[in-house]
């Protein structure tokens, strides 16, 4: 068995859940290829009173012969007759589940929105099953899990009908943090400084099937080019298979998440169906929540704005990276001939703050101010012709507004007298802008940190490094 590194939170959420003097029904979901499943496999040692995964694409009898084969190597001995419907299936488990001697009944159904096809009756037999006989109970533990996160969230966390509210738990298994992909790449021996994890991270956002592929001895860049750009290599073909596991009719979301790869700051609703060309309708807010539910985009307001202004904006790390450098471009051992160009260096500028946008916990820490209540923004200029943004600020309960600028160096970065004057004007024209009686201060989330000349002196209130997005 592999040990599970990070995941403190999750862990803990499962030793309560054991422990509980009542039956659970638990729901586990988040991107695909964020190991859900190596999670629970782990932390239970594979010993599950009953395990089932589902098969994409199966039939319904394909499925129900499945169940039998795993009812037989679960409990040592095979059904006299086969299910021919989930409601037979749950009866015969549940017959089997009480004469089981162990004192908690792990019960795992993996992959659960390709058990529950269309026309299988799957919820209604998994909702007669836990409200007529495992809720009554108190040693049951119901865990369902699945790669379709919008899936998972409208048909068992928020279901309307006989599973509405049945749900005890949930856990949404996020992306290693920089420290867990740190903490992930020690435990697989491989050397790399917190410089060279981050530039990891802003090409694979701490997803572990990503990580798993970075091979000991070799840079960061031969790891990139071994995994995505030689033919052989794990993350190759990934783009295309990706959307088309996740999504049914994948080639609208794809269409949105290539044209949001071009717009760093992203787009509104409007904005969207005009680039994609997709038709407007209940399909297309399905495709935008869809992204969301599953970690691919975020929906973010402007400072001052109103919710029907939200901004839709590309966040999954390797599709930037795809639509960057790999999408057209099959080139061997690319990246380490491209080190360091201009593209490379308009790309790691934004990754960077993409990274710190996603470590948002982090940084009120390093702040200071995890305790204190503030709502978390993005603002732009009124007058668009000033073309004017503040990707990351703090708008604080104790009446100051701490304005992030994030910027990725190879060395100690140095405020320049041109640089000095454009922070200067971005905080007044802010300040005007918003009409704030907060004061203003101004955080540097800089790499190696900010080198103390007379503008850092002037300008700065908060210097924060790397080593901060680690904690």
């Amino acid at each position: 068995m592999r040990e599970i590194v990070g995941r403190t939170v999750e862990k803990e959420k499962l030793k309560q859940i054991v422990s509980s003097n009542k039956s659970e029904f638990v729901a586990v979901y988040g991107r695909r290829r964020v190991w859900k499943t190596f999670l629970i496999r782990e932390y239970f040692k594979n010993n599950f009173t009953f395990y089932l995964t589902g098969i994409k694409d199966a039939t319904l009898k394909e499925q129900l012969y499945n169940f039998s084969v795993s009812f037989e190597k679960s409990f040592r001995g095979a059904l006299k007759e086969k299910p021919v419907n989930w409601q037979e299936a749950f009866h015969e488990l549940s017959k089997k589940l009480e004469k089981s001697k162990a004192k908690k009944k792990i019960i795992f159904l993996d992959e659960l929105p390709w058990l529950a096809s269309p026309k299988s009756n799957f919820l209604n037999a998994l909702n007669y099953f836990w409200n007529h006989w495992a809720s009554a109970r108190t040693d049951i533990v119901l865990i369902v899990c699945g790669s379709a996160a919008s899936w998972m969230i409208n048909k068992i966390v928020k279901n309307t009908g006989g599973l509405h509210n049945r749900i005890t738990e949930k856990i949404k298994v996020n992306p290693f943090t920089l420290k867990e992909t740190e903490l992930f790449l020690k435990y697989k021996n491989i050397a790399l400084n917190q410089h060279q994890i981050i530039e990891l991270y802003m090409i694979y956002g701490g997803i572990p099937y990503y990580l798993e592929a970075v091979r000991k001895g070799k840079s960061v860049a031969q790891n990139i080019d071994e995994a995505c750009f030689n033919k052989s290599g794990l993350l190759y073909d990934e783009f295309e298979n990706l959307y088309a596991s996740l999504f049914t009719n994948h080639e609208n979301h794809v269409k949105v998440i290539e044209t949001l790869s071009k717009k760093n700051i992203g787009l509104n609703r409007e904005a969207l169906l005009e680039n994609t060309k997709i038709n407007d309708g209940g399909s297309f807010s399905k495709i935008l929540d869809e992204l969301e539910a599953s970690g691919f985009i975020r929906k973010y307001n402007y400072f001052g704005k109103s919710v029907r202004d939200a901004l839709y904006q590309l966040v999954d790390f390797y599709s930037l990276f795809y639509f960057n450098f790999i999408k057209n471009n099959k080139q061997e051992n690319y990246w380490s001939a491209n080190i360091d160009n201009p593209k490379h260096r308009s790309w790691s500028g934004y990754s960077f703050e993409l990274l710190c946008l996603m470590h948002e916990n982090q940084i009120k820490k390093a702040l200071g101010i995890e305790a204190v209540q503030a709502n978390v923004s993005s603002w732009k200029s009124k007058n668009d012709t000033q073309n004017v943004q503040i990707d990351l600020l703090f708008d604080r309960r104790d009446q100051i507004i701490t304005i992030c600028e994030m910027k990725y160096s190879l060395n100690t970065f140095t405020i320049d007298k041109k640089y000095a004057q454009n922070l200067r004007n971005k905080i007044s024209i802010f300040k005007q802008d918003s009409q704030t009686k907060s004061a203003v201060h101004l955080a540097m989330i800089t790499t190696y940190g900010v080198l103390e000349n007379e503008n850092y002196f002037d300008l700065v209130q908060n210097n924060i490094t790397m080593k901060s997005l680690f904690n």
